[in-house]
């Protein structure tokens, strides 16, 4: 006897459907799953065997074997524990088998017949809507981060006994319907820019990164407030739209990470300790996960003491941040996670990291440009904006906060990306970081007086070409919070001051 019951996997951070055959014929007793299966699915034989015994059916002492169809695709986790399990009770007559290709089953089981959370239950439910089926069957725990898919009918089950009832109609059971309110309740943080003391430039420079996407480094000594600022760089940045909510969420449901959230609705920020490998960054892996820059996908990657990350994990940034997605290539394919961050570097001046960054700083210049070495050229020239971050001042330390609060800033932030968006309408460009040579040319171009200055400054500090189109997108980003349409001298001299590290 031969019964197909659907049900999905993951690749990457998206779904990929797979269909779950079951046949029952007579012979020695036996349980076998084919499929390339991995350990995880491999050992759910024995949840299902002990969650039907548990629940007090019989258990087919017959010759069993299991295919998890597509065969060539490698099939990891426990999900196929439920519709395995709805396979052998339609052989038993306890479910109609008719019923189980409407729906996409998956759940983890526990041994007395209970659903456990799974991984990816948001990118499953995009598959659901897709292929159009009636619905989706999964533990309760997912049901909220399923359900922001709305074209999908979602029925959250705790207990193989109430998957039975659903499918047998023996009690009526009704999709679980939330509103966006409940699903995107993330509370936001308590931090705000307000609180900073001093480093009104900096502050400045933090404006003009959020306001065009663009990528920062700081330089400065231990205590100047780096990481401070860096983690207050969200609370300016735009709200997120439901469409990058979808994105974020996807990242995140497919790596486990989602926790007891719905969703993902504030713009993530990552901050990686500078031991991390160059996989942890990236991603990768016997199974691929997604790496800190995905994680950080429409939101904020902070690396302290980005001198101290290895050379490895910091060239393979190089690809990520000009692209904006990272493909990883294994034997058994490749696969791509987006990761459209913005990156948000701090360092010491140099390798003297107790002393302060003026005068009495001890360190050599040989010593200042082995220290500076560490960081390559190419990736250099992918930070748009490069500023120093001094000591605080007494008299700040002591003073009162004056800081304009978050939400102020947000509001200009806000209006600058408003723009952006409508000067890039119809294209996969929503900042002016991503901007390509070609729309430098069409939105970027400069006045007699604005050309000449950018003309000096490349003669005398020797800029890239791909520095010279870093500081055009960041003066554009400069026009656009004045709500200016022409960049002016003033934007262009604000951008140059913004490259300190290619004197060195």
């Amino acid at each position: 006897m031969l019964i197909r019951i659907l049900s999905a996997s993951l690749h990457g951070i998206e779904a990929y459907q797979v269909e779950v055959e079951v046949d029952i014929s007579p012979g020695l007793p036996a349980f076998i799953i084919v499929g390339l299966p991995d350990a995880a699915v491999r050992e759910s034989k024995e949840r299902v065997r002990a969650a039907l015994r548990n629940c007090g059916f019989d258990f087919p002492a017959k010759k069993i074997i299991i295919n998890l169809a597509p065969a060539s695709r490698k099939k990891e986790g426990s999900a196929f524990d439920l519709p395995i399990a709805l396979g052998l009770l339609a052989y038993l007559g306890l479910v109609p088998a008719d019923r189980l290709s409407r729906f996409i089953f998956v759940g983890e089981l526990t041994l007395e017949g209970s659903l456990k959370a799974i991984r990816g239950a948001l990118p499953i439910s995009l598959l659901a809507s897709r292929k159009k089926l009636s619905g989706l069957v999964l533990p309760g725990r997912n049901a909220r981060e399923a359900c922001l898919v709305r074209e999908t009918a979602v029925y959250a089950v705790h207990h193989l006994l109430e998957v039975i009832k659903l499918l047998r109609a023996d009690q009526d059971l009704t999709p679980c319907s939330y509103s966006l309110e409940e699903l995107l309740d993330e509370a936001p943080g308590e931090l705000d820019f307000s609180e900073v003391r001093g480093q009104q430039q900096a502050k400045r420079a933090l404006e003009v990164a959020a306001a065009g996407g663009h990528n920062l480094l700081m330089i400065g000594p231990p205590g100047s407030g780096k990481t401070m600022l860096a983690r207050r760089l969200p609370t300016i940045l735009p709200e997120m739209t439901f469409s990058e909510i979808i994105e974020v969420t996807q990242i995140y449901s497919a790596a486990g990470l989602l926790g007891d959230r719905a969703a993902v609705s504030q713009r993530p920020f990552r901050a990686p300790h500078h031991t991390i490998t160059d996989t942890g960054l990236i991603g990768g892996g016997n199974f691929p996960r997604p790496g800190e820059v995905s994680l950080a996908h429409r939101g904020v990657l902070f690396m302290d003491e980005f001198p101290e990350f290895s050379r490895q994990a910091l060239e393979s940034l190089r690809q990520p941040l000009e692209d904006g997605q990272v493909t990883i290539s294994r034997v058994a394919g490749s696969l791509s996670y987006p990761c459209a961050f913005m990156l948000v570097a701090a360092m010491n001046p140099c390798a003297d990291v107790f002393l302060g960054s003026g005068p009495e700083v001890n360190c050599t210049e040989i010593e200042r440009r082995k220290y500076y070495s560490r960081l390559s050229r190419p990736l250099l020239d992918r930070i748009d904006i490069q500023i120093e971050v001094p000591s605080v001042k007494y008299q700040d330390i002591v003073g009162k906060p004056a800081g304009e609060a978050s939400g102020d800033i947000r509001r200009r932030v806000s209006a600058a990306r408003k723009k952006q968006l409508e000067r890039f309408q119809g294209r996969k460009i929503f900042s002016n970081a991503r901007m390509t040579s070609r729309d430098l040319r069409q939105y970027c171009s400069l006045d007699q007086n604005a050309s000449g200055l950018l003309e000096t400054a490349m003669k005398r500090f020797r800029f890239s070409a791909r520095a010279y189109d870093r500081i055009l997108k960041v003066a554009r980003t400069i026009a656009d919070l004045s709500q200016e349409e022409k960049i002016s001298a003033a934007a262009v001299a604000e951008a140059i001051q913004y490259r300190i590290l290619d004197r060195f």
